[in-house]
């Protein structure tokens, strides 16, 4: 303590230059908490990287010490360990200049290094672009996290006073960095339960990226402070004399919604300033979750409460393990203000978050469950890194994972399950296991069937009703809101798609292979390892899957593993010749590997052809599709399929109706169809004059069959003039 007195004693401190100042300054607060060997290493750590960035300077002129000082007392206010203060004056060494991750091993241990280079930016990825070059950065440091939390203690540190020392920066860059502290940082903060952290990076990013919006928020929330804020004082006081009337000892003190809470609420909810009425509010610390409910019930006897603002953290905690009670009362001059009540540990973990674990020793059951749900947060973010196919699509999964609002929801057993807002049942499905959302195939909402789509709410009961057989629909990755639904959808539908690829190639080259009374199976075990090889594949299995996404030919390849010499125009002359080998049987589940034109939407029972597209697979038209008459010059993309006798699926197909424009006249066709067991996809309408309209419908059938007993059906509707099938 003396050596920390003696650097900021006042006789010298004239003479101390900036760096000095902040050291001592830092060490003070450690001498607070931490023993002297500890802060010994702390100076250590300081001098060894001020040596290692000697004559570096930041933009605004100071020395750049000055940063990695300035983050290890944010760390020091939140009274982070001894590691974790060295390693935030060491977090630019590796980045920024020529010491290595081993210097650091050897000097300072192998959990200081890892933090440091948890920290560290990727520095030289070639060939990437600068944003996935800081997606794949964003990635490693994430990563690093999932080994110890305090990488991303440090990141946040070091974000904040970046952000404090923003405005040296050009207005590009400016805008730039405050939009990815809104973005993510701030998000993450909020996430591991880092309340007034997050509440600073919010105000910051928002007047740097917004400044004018900024300031004129501000401004009116200055003039309008001085009426309300004697109404909340007033409020304070009355409500600490009925807390002692009943003899609870509680702190009370009136807080402010901070800048950006109420620019974002202006926003989303089109509301003017004047409109927002829960600026202000108060809290109430009490001792007990006991006495959390009687304050709840005694303010709402001491003010009126707003029906349907009472919610209940204490029973339900947030994702980040903040609990409280919250409540909306109507106070004096019809005033609304938001009543938070909670526990001391309550309000540590509410304030500090996972940090709270280091900052209040004596608060281990509120540090505990946030230290329990940012483990449960970090093992679901590595989870979700191991389905994503890169370092882009990582990150914006974890900008949806980093939505604030809740729902929460039951399963048929009793648990509560927390949602983001808007999440649909298939979110849920994959919120219960991978395996149940995969085969999610239907969902009940309080016992009653609803479609997959419809965003839930809190307190209904969710039963996810599953089947063996089911699969991923692609269409759910347009109303999935989590990011775990979203990459493991993303993930089962690579792999079905590889699935479905290998057995479509297989199938096309066997075709080939049979056009010239050849078996796969026969040919010569040596000379097909030796033609895969030569085709640059890693397995023949890879092969069949390039042929069935359309990246190769099966008659080529069926060539290659044939070992005949003749070349690509006499192998395809042959074929032509001898037939494809008999047709390509579609069952219509091949998945993604087989589509089906938009332009003519052919369905069992039609002439189809099909087409090899690279990337696509086969792609099927109807034979009379005014699309097929250039794709037949190019023999070697053309494929021979035919329907397989009997199909389950349902294929969308449109009709269009002349329909007399009388009341009720779509509502009797929609019937009619249902009738006939179909349902619809999508209308349009379109008025030709007064008594006639154009009516088309997507509808989905089984087969010709079906279609022609929809449309018989139809026709003889006395509303409709005329009905036709749109192939084009």
């Amino acid at each position: 303590m003396a050596r920390a007195a003696s650097l900021i004693a006042d006789d010298d401190s004239a003479a101390l230059s900036d760096p000095q100042r902040r050291l001592g300054e830092l060490l003070a607060e450690l001498h607070e908490y931490l023993d002297s060997h500890q802060v010994e290493r702390v100076e250590e750590a300081y001098r060894f990287s001020a040596a290692a960035h000697e004559g570096q300077r930041r933009r605004s002129g100071e020395p750049y010490i000055v940063h990695p000082v300035a983050v290890a007392r944010i760390l020091a206010e939140m009274r982070l360990d001894e590691e974790a203060i060295v390693a935030a004056l060491l977090h630019d060494v590796i980045e920024d200049t020529p010491t290595a991750k081993e210097g650091l091993v050897d000097r300072f241990g192998e959990q200081v290094a890892e933090l440091v280079d948890g920290v560290s930016k990727l520095t030289a990825i070639d060939g990437k672009s600068k944003a996935e070059a800081q997606a794949q950065s964003f990635r490693k440091m994430i990563m690093a996290m999932t080994q110890d939390i305090r990488v991303i203690l440090i990141k946040l540190a070091d974000r904040l006073h970046n952000m404090r020392t923003i405005w040296i920066m050009p207005p590009q860059k400016r805008r730039q960095i405050a939009r990815e502290t809104l973005e993510i940082y701030a998000p993450i903060a909020q996430r591991l339960g880092i309340n007034a952290m997050r509440i600073e990076l919010e105000d910051l990013g928002f007047a740097a990226l917004y400044p004018l919006r900024y300031r004129a928020l501000k401004e009116k929330l200055a003039r309008q402070r001085g009426r309300r804020g004697v109404i909340l004082d007033t409020v304070c006081d009355q409500v600490r004399s009925r807390l002692s009337q009943m003899g609870i000892e509680a702190k009370v003190e009136g807080r402010e919604k901070h800048l950006w809470s109420i620019y974002c609420k202006m926003l989303h909810k089109q509301l003017n300033f004047r409109d927002v009425f829960d600026v202000y509010g108060f809290r109430v610390v009490v001792d007990s979750v006991d006495e959390c409910y009687r304050v709840l019930g005694i303010l709402h006897n001491l003010y009126k409460p707003r029906p349907g603002r009472i919610k209940d953290y204490i029973a339900i905690p947030k994702a980040n393990g903040y609990q409280s009670l919250h409540t909306t009362l109507v106070g004096p001059h019809r005033i609304r203000l938001e009543a938070q009540i909670r526990t001391g540990e309550m309000d540590a973990v509410a304030e500090s978050g996972i940090a709270a674990h280091w900052l209040y020793k004596d608060a281990e059951e509120g540090s505990n469950k946030a230290q329990i749900r940012a483990r449960e947060w970090v093992q679901h973010l590595l989870e979700m890194q191991r389905s994503a196919g890169n370092s882009e699509e990582f990150i914006e999964s974890v900008k949806i994972d980093l939505v604030p609002d809740e729902i929460y929801v039951f399963t048929p057993k009793g648990d509560i399950i927390e949602l983001p807002h808007n999440a649909t049942p298939v979110d849920l499905a994959y919120a219960i296991h991978s395996d149940v959302g995969n085969s999610c195939v239907a969902a009940k909402v309080d016992h009653r069937l609803t479609p997959l789509r419809t965003p839930l709410k809190t307190g209904q009961m969710i039963e996810i009703v599953t089947a063996p057989v089911a699969r991923p629909n692609p269409v759910w990755l347009d109303f999935v809101v989590t990011a775990k639904a979203r990459t493991a959808i993303r993930h089962a539908l690579k792999r079905l798609e590889g699935e479905e690829a290998v057995d479509l190639g297989r199938r096309m080259v066997e075709r080939a292979l049979a056009a010239l009374s050849l078996d796969l199976e026969q040919l010569d075990a040596e000379h097909v390892e030796h033609a895969v090889e030569k085709a640059g594949a890693d397995s023949l299995e890879q092969l069949f899957k390039e042929v069935g996404l359309g990246r190769r030919v099966p008659w080529l390849v069926a060539q290659l593993l044939s070992g005949l010499e003749q070349g690509a125009a006499e192998f395809n002359e042959s074929i032509a010749e001898q037939g494809h080998g008999g047709n390509l049987t579609l069952r219509g589940n091949e998945g993604a590997v087989v589509s089906f034109g938009r332009c003519c939407r052919p369905i069992p029972g039609d002439p189809i052809v099909g087409f090899v597209s690279s990337g696509r697979g086969v792609v099927i038209h109807h034979r009379d599709c005014k699309n097929v008459g250039g794709q037949r010059k190019r023999y070697e993309n053309w494929i021979d399929v035919d329907w397989e006798a009997e199909s389950e699926n349902d294929f969308p197909a449109q009709i269009s109706l002349d329909v007399v424009n009388e009341r009720g006249a779509l509502a009797q066709l929609a019937y009619a169809i249902a009738e006939r067991g179909s349902s619809i996809e999508n209308v349009t309408i379109e008025e030709r004059d007064g008594m006639i309209a154009t009516v088309r419908f997507l509808i989905l059938v089984r087969d010709r069959r079906h279609l022609a007993s929809i449309m018989r059906h139809l026709r003889a509707m006395s509303v409709v003039q005329r009905i036709s099938r749109k192939i084009n």
